[in-house]
């Protein structure tokens, strides 16, 4: 019994699609797309959202001229118009910055930040006021106030409402909220819209249903959840209850000659460890909706796929030059065919138009 129970999970966990090529799909970046104020940089940039009105909300690594007793402050949360006009920033020094991670819209257009350093969400309305923080940055008074430690052997035990380097946020129909909680925890909170505690699930691993990296969090229509679990180079499918439903990878070759943006180029075993792992994922709103993935800084591309996990067109490769990607860590993709891209390595943002 115990043998056909295995079999039947490692059938359900089993990649919907082996695909080793993908056709290209055509596009065009949109040059110079945002206007910062003179003399203003971004620094490395991880997120990128955008609003019901076509504002575009970009979480950056630059202000990192301030800083807390033990490390360099990186955040700064931006809007722009649909245009690419500079509006505002949001949150200007704010207590809870410390290194940005990702940044996401809301049903009701409120703005969400997840900060990597401070262990913290926050969420702002439209107007940029907090309204609701998730999780407590170290006091830099205290002695034990330096970056988490991660112990592969020990994992560290989860506390609930306590994260340790958060990742990303998404909600279900019922505004629900989930967290992944990635680089130490290895887990997926969830709470319901009021903010209270509801449950996690996941643990450090391989297996179905565990993690080794919960990197980005998206959701369908029908309230499947998708979570990219980066380090295992997969992305695994929940219920609203955590129950592990699927799992899909993406396996397609990169052109010949690519190369990597900085360290040296993968090949072999080392390639097979990064190709397709899922840096970030976004789903298209309406009613026949797409996947978009973006890879890490190499291969650098990204994919579109369909919901059961078929690579439908691949996107661009690693490079600097417009129309090439290094560090996809963020998309927003408000339609099929327009893709903001965050990227780390290159230091901006991408308007993306596919033809």
């Amino acid at each position: 019994m115990k043998n056909c129970l295995l079999a039947l999970l490692l059938l359900l966990a089993a990649p919907a699609w082996a695909q080793s090529s993908a056709p290209e799909i055509p596009f065009t970046s949109v040059p110079n797309f945002l206007k910062l104020p003179k003399g203003m940089n971004f620094g490395e940039v991880p997120g990128v959202a955008v609003n019901s009105k076509g504002h575009v909300f970009v979480f950056t690594r630059s202000n990192s001229a301030h800083g807390p007793a033990y490390a360099p402050t990186a955040a700064q949360l931006l809007e722009f118009d649909r245009s690419g006009k500079f509006i505002r920033e949001i949150g200007k020094d704010l207590y809870g910055w410390s290194f940005a991670h990702t940044v996401r819209i809301d049903r009701d257009d409120n703005i969400w930040a997840i900060d990597k350093g401070s262990d913290m969400i926050i969420k702002f309305n439209q107007a940029g006021r907090v309204e609701m923080v998730f999780g407590r940055r170290k006091e830099s008074a205290e002695t034990e106030s330096k970056p988490w430690e991660r112990d592969l052997e020990k994992p560290l035990p989860h506390i609930d409402g306590l994260f340790r380097q958060p990742t990303d946020v998404a909600w279900d129909s019922k505004g629900n909220i989930y967290i992944t909680d990635g680089y130490v925890n290895s887990r997926v909170a969830k709470y319901d819209a009021n903010g209270d505690w509801v449950k996690s699930w996941g643990e450090r691993g391989t297996e179905p249903g565990q993690f080794r990296l919960p990197h980005t969090i998206a959701i369908d229509r029908d309230d499947n959840i998708y979570v990219g679990d980066r380090s295992n180079r997969r992305i695994q499918v929940f219920d609203t209850e955590g129950k592990f439903l699927r799992m899909f990878s993406i396996d397609v070759q990169p052109a010949p000659g690519t190369k990597s943006v900085y360290g040296n180029t993968p090949t072999g075993a080392r390639l097979d460890a990064v190709i397709g792992s899922p840096n970030s994922i976004c789903i298209t709103p309406g009613k026949n909706q797409v996947l978009f993935v973006g890879e890490l800084t190499f291969p650098g591309r990204i994919f579109k796929l369909s919901l059961d996990g078929k690579v439908l067109g691949v996107i661009g490769r690693s490079g600097r030059k417009i129309g090439q990607f290094s560090g996809g860590h963020q998309l927003a993709c408000p339609s099929e065919r327009e893709i903001y891209v965050a990227e780390t390595a290159n230091w901006r943002v991408q308007k993306v138009l596919l033809h």
